[in-house]
């Protein structure tokens, strides 16, 4: 019997896909779960996998093609099988694949700064076409879905943001306790580590407005923030509450790598909760996220900072980072981020949370 194999949602935010890399073709057999096309979403370039076996019996899709999640991809039969000609003309007629990119923001909405870098693996740089006053610099297809994400962000989320300056100066010794064995342990590990704790004890700031009611996340999985060829990716940290910082370092530094060398798979960036994004180490002081449709909140790392602090009249250098927290104000009020944000400081200032 003829089955329809369709886009699916390979992430939370995922609206529309691109197809870039087709494995099969007409007659090949397919077995379920061999990569049938390479899509590439606003997070990554992902495999997708058969969700069924059969044979080929038509391909709706060509390259470069920009579809809806749900859009019929090709339809999987029996071997010998026929599929009537009016089921392959009654899906193509309802079906949105042959339509060509259409973003719901246009060009001329997104400020020139955000199309005149992309990202490579040393971080951000100048796309590869001459940069000069007056030109005109094309988006990539990933550039378009994510500024189509972020306005719906700002159209959809109505934000209040905090910040926090934190005293990381304990820090120092743990970090150097744990990276042992080749392993250097980065402060984002600690950060990720302190937020999973601390959403823990405030799980509102992991919920969703659904209906009357919000919507708690079902495990606490975190996303981080991470320049790659084709622009920023937000792999994710799945039960960070449960991985302590050496774990969650090795685990960031793996899939960064994935990132870079465009290899994610579907599950390295689905089911975050909130975002964390560190520019800090690019010369930022503070860096207020926007909140990823489908979060709560964001987190901004600012770099560090060593800064002259009075303790008990003395003035002593310290290690100061800025946290800066984005709210979706439909989900959490001002007091309760606030305590939420409030914890996160004590966690990362108290260096026996991590021993």
């Amino acid at each position: 019997m003829a089955k329809e194999i369709r886009l699916p949602q390979l992430g939370e935010t995922m609206e529309e896909g691109t197809i870039v890399g087709c494995m099969v073709k007409l007659g090949d057999e397919v077995k379920k779960g061999d990569v049938i096309f390479e899509i590439e979403t606003d997070k990554a370039t992902l495999e997708m996998e058969s969700p069924a076996s059969g044979f080929v019996k038509h391909i709706f899709v060509e390259l470069e093609q920009t579809l809806q999640v749900g859009d019929v991809l090709l339809i999987l039969g029996a071997e010998g099988e026929d599929v009537p000609q009016n089921l392959i003309d009654s899906l193509k007629k309802n079906d949105s694949a042959t339509r060509t990119y259409e973003s719901e923001v246009s060009v001329s909405e997104i400020e020139p700064e955000t199309r005149l870098f992309d990202s490579g693996e040393d971080g951000p740089r100048q796309v590869d076409v001459e940069i000069k006053l007056g030109a005109t610099v094309p988006l990539t297809r990933r550039q378009k879905q994510i500024a189509g994400q972020m306005v719906k962000s700002k159209r959809e989320i109505p934000c209040f943001y905090l910040n926090s300056k934190v005293d990381i100066t304990q820090l120092a010794k743990p970090k150097a306790k744990l990276s042992t064995g080749g392993t250097d342990i980065s402060y984002d590990g600690f950060v990720v580590k302190a937020v999973a704790v601390a959403l823990k004890e405030f799980p509102v700031m992991t919920g969703q407005i659904e209906g009357n009611s919000i919507k708690l996340a079902d495990a606490i999985n975190i996303g981080f923030a991470v320049a790659a060829p084709n622009g920023v990716v937000v792999p994710v940290i799945t039960d960070a509450d449960k991985k302590d910082v050496k774990q969650i370092a090795i685990e960031m530094k793996r899939l960064t790598q994935k990132a870079r060398n465009e290899d994610l798979e579907p599950g390295d960036v689905r089911g975050a909760c909130i975002t964390v994004s560190n520019p800090g180490a690019l010369g930022v002081d503070i860096f207020i996220p926007i909140v990823v449709p489908g979060q709560c909140s964001g987190l901004g790392v600012g770099g560090i900072v060593e800064t002259y602090v009075s303790v008990h009249g003395d003035a002593i250098v310290r290690k100061i980072m800025n946290l800066s927290l984005s709210v979706d104000h439909k989900v959490a009020n001002g007091e309760y981020a606030a305590r939420f944000l409030d914890t996160v400081r004590k966690l990362l200032e108290d260096a026996s949370t991590f021993t």
